[in-house]
């Protein structure tokens, strides 16, 4: 077998490219939508399973992949594409990193109102392909709302588009909501066109540190503030130790109302800078997400406290990262969450060896369906194979 003579760049895999403690044999580096689909051609041929990375600062999240044979890297495909300033939208490579997104958008006085949580060096379709939402999805939504279009590249080959720049959809999909989250199972994000904002005049962070029982309150009254703070998040570095809150305001009048937040809060100061943590992962070996009702805030905050472990993350938006170096006992954590109304993703585990039995996804209601969606864009199972829920 070999990927010679289809015109892509493809180098022999070596120990850092391993994903998941599965090694691949070659790492190919395209660099432009035709030459994805000309590799995806030629895997699909010789049955090659295929894993696609960009900045690969989430690359030991999911499951181990059951074969890799190409690493995709997407790291020559890192062009803006076209902004139009006047529209509010970008489109842009997968490959581009977040940073450079921002930066070039910055110059026109926009954003794009994400806050990615993870370290540098992410991509547009990484973010995408993990669903992470950042700290200003309370105000602003995910990447997958602010996402108008997309351009992909299935198993076989096929180049398909949706939504904004259209010349060819696959008919009864959206695209852009099925492959956001979708860990690289069903193929290849290549570009992506988004809606931009202006880049607010003020920003104000409010930071505080309120007893953890009351918490869920002062959330709910942060989320319903006529101040209408575009995020507010909780950090527990210890699981001993103390909890911070800071709320963030952006645009006119910013410190009068993050002063106005203060109120709400009962207390803390007024800052001009994020605190250090706002927008990044906690650190740790194991690492989950527990999604909740706001309602649920309180159960979800005491069972975190219960697990010991490091928490990070959104009571207004029911989102928290839970962090850890030990055990985490997911089973306990998960029917806590659960009967709450909310649920339990285990994302990263040692990547040293097995997942040693820990039920990544828990229940999923929708799974049947999601295999169904599996089969018709990747019947082959080549892409990303058994990385997503289920083994899909």
């Amino acid at each position: 077998m070999t990927l010679t003579g289809i015109g892509v760049t493809v180098r022999q895999a070596g120990p850092d490219d391993a994903v998941g403690g599965v090694l691949p044999r070659w790492v190919a580096l395209p660099e432009s939508v035709e030459e994805i689909a000309a590799l995806l051609r030629a895997c699909a041929e010789q049955d090659l399973a295929v894993v696609p990375v960009g900045g690969g600062t989430k690359l030991h999240w999911g499951a181990p992949p059951e074969r890799c044979d190409v690493l995709l890297d997407m790291c020559c495909m890192n062009a803006v594409l076209e902004h139009a300033a006047g529209d509010l939208v970008v489109r842009v490579q997968a490959g581009v990193t977040m940073d450079a997104l921002a930066a070039e958008l910055a110059g026109k006085g926009q954003e794009l109102a994400l806050d990615v949580p993870s370290g540098a060096g992410s991509t547009v379709g990484g973010t995408l392909a993990a669903g992470l939402p950042g700290p200003r999805a309370f105000r602003f939504g995910t990447a997958r709302d602010l996402l108008i279009g997309i351009t992909v590249v299935l198993a076989d080959g096929t180049v398909a588009r949706s939504g904004g720049k259209v010349v060819k959809n696959v008919a009864g999909y959206d695209l852009g909501k099925l492959f956001a989250g979708s860990y690289g199972s069903l193929g290849v994000i290549a570009e992506a066109v988004f809606r931009l904002h202006p880049l607010p005049a003020e920003r104000r962070w409010v930071v505080a540190e309120p007893a953890l029982d009351e918490v869920p309150r002062i959330a709910l009254a942060l989320a319903a503030s006529q101040a209408e703070p575009s995020a507010v998040e909780v950090d527990r570095p210890d699981p001993d130790g103390p909890l911070v809150l800071a709320a963030l305001v952006e645009g006119t009048a910013a410190e009068a109302r993050a002063r106005a937040l203060r109120d709400v809060v009962g207390g803390g100061e007024v800052i001009g800078q994020p605190p250090s943590w706002w927008g990044r992962v906690p650190s740790g070996e194991v690492l989950a997400e527990v999604r909740f009702p706001p309602t649920a805030t309180g159960a979800v905050l005491d069972a975190a406290a219960g697990a010991g472990t490091a928490l990070r993350g959104s009571p207004v938006a029911g989102r928290l990262l839970l962090a850890t170096d030990g055990q985490l006992a997911v089973s306990a954590l998960r029917k806590t969450v659960e009967d709450a109304g909310g649920r339990v993703v285990v994302l990263a585990t040692p990547d040293d060896g097995p997942d040693g039995g820990v039920d990544r996804w828990g229940q999923i209601s929708g799974l049947a369906l999601m295999r169904r969606v599996k089969e018709r864009f990747d019947p082959g199972r080549r892409m990303s194979p058994g990385r997503f829920v289920g083994g899909i």
